[in-house]
Parts: structure tokens; sequence; C-alpha cells
């Protein structure tokens, strides 16, 4: 007997039944069938099923035609394969949806049982190869992107733990906020610190530690977005990364942004909430209690899209996070517990900033560290 939940997806769009039929009896035997007769149930059947390999939908529909329902199809499910079927030879309204919704195949009506079959199959194998590229190229992506983290931890610590807890909490505000998290959001926070690096040491510790910059100083951490960006700017397919990068500088309200600056809700999310988290990490890191911390937040006036900072409000004076701290010889530590202290050498040096986890790398990292180091103990968070 066949797996249904392994077979690919296929939704046929008509406003005909008996046509849906005569479709459904073909597919059936290769696909897991879905049928609509208006565009509005097929945008309500892949709502719930945004895996949907192929949409074949009918040119002349009421209400809905097939050029606008394959352009919001487009827009909905990108990945999704889309064909057009008609009985219209209306090479205006063909090109429309060409032009629309970035057809895949176009079918005349009636249509042979094999040329159908043949243009699905091969609409099937298209979408196969879209999903498995888009795949390797996020885990490409991802893998890339914590090898520079790691690579930060060697050269500034302090910038990679910031990392870390930045995208915790842009994980944690973006799910409260909802709808699911976008991709670009989570990198963007790991990213952000790279511009760290740049920084006088004196200026990096004090920016880093919470501490008191002066107005050069200032000046100099205003413009690390911008060094990010032009940091990014050579890697492919980072526009999304770069954007919310790019904008988690500028205040809510617009005020003493440059020109041509987002304000309001036109600013990405995705910046909005990468600035909240960044800013209140910063006070956390002077020593404020979170509670303190939500409080100046709430008092810069126009500085940040306040839904959000009373949605972290929430999120951090709901108790302590799952799992517990315990206290570790440092040799000990496994990957996946996170530091809830900085780890400094003999002389003060910072070696593992607080927010960390516990990386491959890092646990090599420790190894080569003095042995009396290696039998201190430290506080780290295991997850429950």
């Amino acid at each position: 007997m066949r797996d249904e939940g392994k077979l690919p997806k296929v939704l046929c769009v008509d406003d005909e039944p008996q046509v849906l039929q005569g479709l459904g009896l073909h597919l059936r035997r290769r696909y897991k069938y879905f049928s609509a007769t208006s565009g509005a149930e097929g945008l309500d059947i892949l709502g719930d099923n945004p895996d949907m390999a192929v949409v074949v939908s009918d040119m002349r529909m009421p209400g809905m035609d097939g050029a606008a329902f394959l352009a919001a199809v487009r827009e909905k499910c990108p990945d999704t394969v889309r064909m057009l079927l008609t009985g219209q030879a209306d090479m205006e309204s063909a090109i429309s949806a060409v032009n629309r919704g970035q057809i895949f195949r176009f079918l005349t009506k009636p249509c042979p049982a094999k040329d159908l079959l043949a243009a699905v199959d091969a609409a099937v194998e298209q979408h196969r190869l879209v999903t498995a590229e888009r795949e390797l190229l996020e885990k490409t992506l991802r893998g890339s992107v914590q090898t520079l983290v790691d690579l930060l931890g060697l050269v500034a610590p302090a910038a990679a733990g910031r990392a870390v807890r930045l995208r915790r909490g842009v994980e944690a505000l973006a799910t409260a906020a909802g709808p699911e998290p976008d991709w670009a959001l989570p990198i963007a926070a790991m990213l952000s610190q790279l511009g760290a690096v740049t920084l006088p040491a004196e200026t990096q510790e004090r920016y880093l530690g919470g501490g008191e910059l002066s107005v050069e100083e200032t000046e100099m951490v205003s413009r690390l977005p911008g060094v990010v960006d032009r940091l990014l700017s050579n890697i492919p397919r980072l526009e999304p990364v770069r954007e919310t990068i790019r904008w988690m500088g500028v205040r809510f309200d617009g005020a003493q942004s440059p020109a041509g600056a987002p304000s309001g809700e036109r600013i990405p999310v995705g910046s909005r909430i990468l600035k909240v988290v960044h800013d209140y990490d910063l006070l956390e890191s002077q020593g404020l209690e979170p509670s303190a911390a939500i409080d100046i937040l709430r008092h810069r006036q126009g500085a940040y899209d306040q839904k959000l900072v009373d949605l972290l409000s929430q999120i951090v004076g709901g108790g302590a996070a799952a799992g517990g701290v315990r206290e570790v010889p440092l040799e000990q530590v496994k990957q996946g517990m996170v530091f809830a202290q900085d780890v400094r050498s003999q002389g003060g040096l910072l070696l593992i900033a607080r927010g960390s986890e516990v990386s491959a790398s890092m646990l090599e990292r420790i190894k080569n560290l003095p042995e009396q180091l290696r039998k201190q103990l430290v506080r780290v968070t295991v997850a429950g």
C-alpha cells in the first residue's frame, strides 16, 4: 500500500466539478490529489498545505480568474510550481497569467491524459529541485554563519556572546509577535555583532560590557549596522539579512534617522525586533534587573515599537528559563550548555562571554587552556 503522507501534493482548481473529477481520476494514481472549485477555496487549501508541489488552475473562472489566482499562489507559496489549463485560445489572458504568476506550463483543454501526466510529472520534479536547492542553501548559510560566530568568539568573545543572546532573544520575541519568525532574523541577530571587531579595543570593551561611551564612541557604535551591511554585501542571497541589520538602529518615530530611512510600521519588523532585544541586552549588561531595563525602554519615547517592548516584558518577566543553573568544572561542560557567567583568565582577559553556547570548537579551545583554569567551577544553564 502506498504511503499517502509521502506522495507529492497536487491541487487542481476549476469551476467545473466534472473537469476536476476527470483530472483526479488520472492524478490520484501518482499523487495526493486536492481539488477546489474557486480560487478562494484553493487558497484556503494552500493555507493548510504550504508544501503543495503543484497547482493546476483553469483560466476562466468567476470571481478570481486563473491569472489572479496563480499570482496569489506565487505570493503565498513561492516554491509551489504553477500551471495553467484553459479551453480558451486567448493569448492575451495567457500572457497575463504567465507574467503575473510565472507559469511553469500552459496547457489547453481538452488535454490528453498522457500530456497532463507528463506535464505534472515535470512540475513535481521542478518542485523537488527548487526545494532541494533551497534546503541546501539554507544549511550552507547556517553552517557558514555558525563558523563566522565561532571565529568571532576567538577574536571578540564578548561580541560572540552577545550575538548568541540576541539570537535567542529575537527568536523568542518573534515567536510571541507571530507569525512564524522569518528565517533571516536569527541570522541577522548572529551577524549583527561582526562590526564590533572594527572598534578600538577600549571602545569595544565598554560597548560590549555596557560601559559608558563618549560622544565619539557613541557615533562609532551607531555606524556598526552600516559596517556589517557592507561586510555582507558580497555574499549572495543575504539581502533580507542585510536589510534587517541596516535598519536596526533607526528610531520608530523616525527622529534623527538618515535621509531615506523608514519609520514606524514601514521599518521591517525584524529590524524593530532586533533593536528592542539589542538595547535590552545592553541595559542588562550594565547590571540592570530585567524590570528596570524594560522600564527604561518604555520611557525612551518614540525609540521603539512599544507593542514589542510590551511583549518582551512578558517574556523576561515570565520567570526563569526552562532548565536549571548548575556549577561544573570548566573542563566538564558539554555541547548545548549555555554559560551563565563570563569566564576570564587569571589576568582578567575575557575568554568566554555570558550567554555563549558550548560548541565543538569551544570544547577544543577549553582543552588548550591551563589546567588550573580548566578545573575552575563555572555556572552554566542546562536545558530542561
